[in-house]
């Protein structure tokens, strides 16, 4: 038995131009082309495709999917590898959901107290759970950065990019403290802070001007992106938007 692709994409949910486009780069090829040159998929087609989205969900790129489905052998072993990892980011979300918690809790209890915080609290727990971004999804709109990240991740050790994760969620704080501080997007402190995300995103590639704004814009337009600014302090994600906006304007102009 075999299914037509219109029918693949709506059990799925993913679109037909993503199959076909599965198809073009040899990750998904059809069980067969039917009358009218339709893409037809059979149960081997629809197991590897619980595969892609899997490693997907998990934040693999398509270039390293491809890798490891050719790389396997046994697909009952390759499945209980996924199990593993989606029981790992169950974990990861679980810790990270609780953090958000803690996080609202001691708000909440700062607001009745009378007393404002002036400052994001820096105990290890503010970190718990918080790992790289899924890049492919926060960088969504900015295909070549996205690879250009994932190629320095894919050679650095997990204590690494741990360590990495932390030091941007580092960058995040103090810019919240700046904001709560009270100080203008374009202020001298914020501009520096800002000058050291610029010049760490430019290690990795040249970053235009435009990209650069549009980056900016993506803080608030972009729901994962604007979620871990506004889970360190309301009003952040804005805030890193329009301090990259008077960056780019004083500096890069």
């Amino acid at each position: 038995m075999d299914w037509p692709i219109a029918e693949v994409a709506r059990m799925s949910g993913v679109t037909a131009r993503t199959l076909r486009h599965y198809d073009e780069i040899g990750l998904l090829p059809p069980a067969r082309i039917g009358a009218g040159g339709h893409r037809r998929y059979g149960e081997h087609q629809l197991l590897r495709l619980q595969q892609i989205l899997v490693l997907r969900a998990l934040g693999v790129g398509l270039p390293e999917i491809s890798r490891i489905l050719s790389e396997q052998v046994d697909e009952m072993e390759a499945l209980r590898g996924h199990h593993r990892r989606l029981l790992a980011e169950r974990d990861r979300l679980d810790a990270l959901a609780g953090t958000v918690s803690r996080t609202i809790v001691e708000l909440e209890q700062s607001r009745k107290d009378g007393t404002p915080m002036t400052a994001v609290n820096r105990p290890e727990n503010l970190f718990e759970g918080i790992q790289p971004s899924q890049y492919e999804e926060t960088l969504r709109d900015f295909p070549e950065h996205a690879e250009a990240v994932a190629r320095r991740v894919a050679g650095m050790s997990p204590r690494a990019v741990e360590d990495g994760q932390r030091e941007r969620t580092e960058q995040m704080v103090r810019l919240a403290e700046l904001m709560a501080a009270g100080l203008a997007a374009d202020a001298g402190p914020v501009q520096a802070e800002t000058d050291a995300q610029y010049r760490a995103l430019t290690e990795l590639r040249a970053v235009s001007v435009e990209e650069y704004r549009a980056i900016g814009r993506s803080c608030v337009d972009n729901e994962q992106w604007r979620a871990a600014y506004e889970a360190i302090a309301p009003g952040l994600a804005v805030y890193q938007r329009d301090a990259i906006e008077a960056y780019a304007a004083s500096r890069l102009g």
